[in-house]
C-alpha cells in the first residue's frame, strides 16, 4: 500500500489524539490496523504514538507484515499481545495516558490493566471517524472489488439452467471470485423463488424450476476492500405479481439515489424508497435502505428511518430497496455509490440489472 497514503491517515488520527488529550491509541480491530498499515493479515495490533507508530503482530506474520507496512515499524512479540503492548508502552516514559479501542475484547482489557499501571482509557469510533470517507486508493480498491464481482457474476449467469441448485449457483459465483485472486466480501446468497423473501437466506438443494426467480446477493474484496451487489433475474415467464414488484423495487432504489449528495439528511434518502413502494401497496422492508462499506462489508453511515446524520462527500454507500412478501417473492437491488459534493456516482452501474437473461 502506497506509504504517502498511510501516512496521511496516520497523522490524521494523530491530530485526533492530540485533540483529546490522549498521548497514544492501542488499536485491535482488524479492520483499523489495516486502515493504518496496509497489513492485511490477522492476529495484530497497531500502537499509535504521537510521533510513531508500530505493529505488533508474531511469527507467522512477520514477513508479510514487513512487506506490506512500509511506514510503520514491526514488532514481533514473543509472549502474549497484552505482554508485548505493556513492553512497548513501558519504553515509551512520556505515555500517561494511553487509549484502548472499546472493541477489544473485556479478557484483553483486563490483561493489559494486570500488566500495566497506566490508566487505560477505552475510546470507540476514532479511526473509524477516519474510515467513513475514502480517499483515491480505497475509491480505486472498491473499483477493482465492483469489477471482479460483476465479471464472476456475468460468467456464473452463462451456467444458470433449470435444474441447477441455490448451493451449487452459489458456488460457481464463489468459485469465479476466487479465480480472480479475490475473496468473497460475505457468504454468497442465491435464493430461487419464495425463498428470497428471506433477506438473509442460506443457499440450500433446492433446484431452479423453468419458470422461476433468482436473488443473487454477493461481493467481492479486493486489497481488503468490499464490493456489495443484489441483483434479480428471472426464468422463463414471471407472474405479474413478481412483474410489478420488481418495477416498483427499481424505482425505488432509482428515485433514492437520485436523492443521494453530500449534506442530504439520511433519513430523507430512506424516506424516498420506503414511500414509493408503500405507495404501490407492498410491504415496506425492516431494514435499512443502504449501508456504508469499505474494509468491513458494513461500516457507518447506516441508512435507516431513526438516522440523525448527514451524508458526506467521500462515502462509499449501498442503496438497497426490497420487498418481501413471505410464500411468494423477494426482490432486493442493491448498488453501490459513491457520494458527491453535487449528488452521487453509481459505482457498480456497469453490472447489468435483470429480470430476464440477456
Amino acid at each position: 500500500m502506497n506509504s504517502a497514503v498511510i501516512e496521511k491517515r496516520v497523522k490524521k488520527l494523530q491530530s485526533l489524539l492530540k485533540e483529546k488529550n490522549l498521548d497514544c491509541l492501542i488499536v485491535t480491530a482488524v479492520a483499523n490496523v489495516t486502515y493504518l498499515t496496509g497489513f492485511l493479515g490477522d492476529d495484530s495490533w497497531v500502537v499509535v504514538f504521537k510521533r510513531a507508530v508500530y505493529l505488533v503482530t508474531d511469527s507467522r506474520y512477520t514477513e508479510q507484515s514487513q512487506k506490506q507496512c512500509r511506514y510503520c515499524k514491526v514488532i514481533e512479540r514473543k509472549k502474549s499481545m497484552p505482554y508485548a503492548i505493556f513492553s512497548l508502552l513501558k519504553k515509551h516514559k512520556s505515555v500517561k495516558t494511553p487509549a484502548l479501542e472499546s472493541s477489544t475484547s473485556i479478557s484483553d482489557f483486563k490483561a493489559l490493566k494486570k500488566d500495566t499501571k497506566l490508566k487505560i482509557k477505552p475510546v470507540d469510533g476514532l479511526v473509524e471517524s477516519c474510515r467513513e470517507t475514502k480517499d483515491s486508493m480505497e475509491l480505486s480498491a472498491t473499483r477493482k472489488a465492483i469489477t471482479v464481482a460483476k465479471n464472476a457474476l456475468a460468467k456464473a449467469l452463462k451456467q444458470v439452467k433449470p435444474g441447477i441448485t441455490e448451493a451449487q449457483l452459489a458456488a460457481i459465483i464463489d468459485y469465479e471470485i476466487h479465480c480472480c485472486a479475490s475473496i468473497n466480501s460475505f457468504d454468497t446468497i442465491v435464493a430461487f423463488g419464495a425463498n428470497a423473501s428471506q433477506p438473509h437466506h442460506q443457499p440450500t438443494n433446492k433446484k431452479l424450476k423453468k419458470n422461476d426467480t433468482i436473488l443473487i446477493d454477493f461481493g467481492a474484496k479486493v486489497q481488503g476492500y468490499c464490493s456489495d451487489l443484489t441483483r434479480c433475474y428471472a426464468t422463463g415467464k414471471v407472474s405479474k405479481l413478481y412483474k410489478k414488484a420488481y418495477e416498483v423495487c427499481c424505482n425505488a432504489q432509482r428515485q433514492a439515489i437520485k436523492a443521494v449528495k453530500a449534506g442530504e439528511k439520511i433519513v430523507d434518502v430512506d424516506k424516498v424508497a420506503r414511500e414509493i413502494i408503500a405507495k404501490a401497496n407492498f410491504p415496506v422492508y425492516g431494514h435499512g435502505t443502504g449501508h456504508g462499506t469499505g474494509l468491513e462489508i458494513h461500516e457507518k453511515p447506516t441508512l435507516y428511518q431513526l438516522s440523525k446524520e448527514v451524508l458526506k462527500a467521500g462515502q462509499i454507500i449501498t442503496i438497497e430497496p426490497a420487498i418481501y412478501i413471505p410464500g411468494k417473492l423477494g426482490i432486493r437491488i442493491e448498488d453501490d455509490v459513491l457520494v458527491t459534493e453535487t449528488g452521487c456516482q453509481v459505482l457498480s452501474k456497469s453490472c447489468p440489472h435483470g429480470p430476464g437473461f440477456a
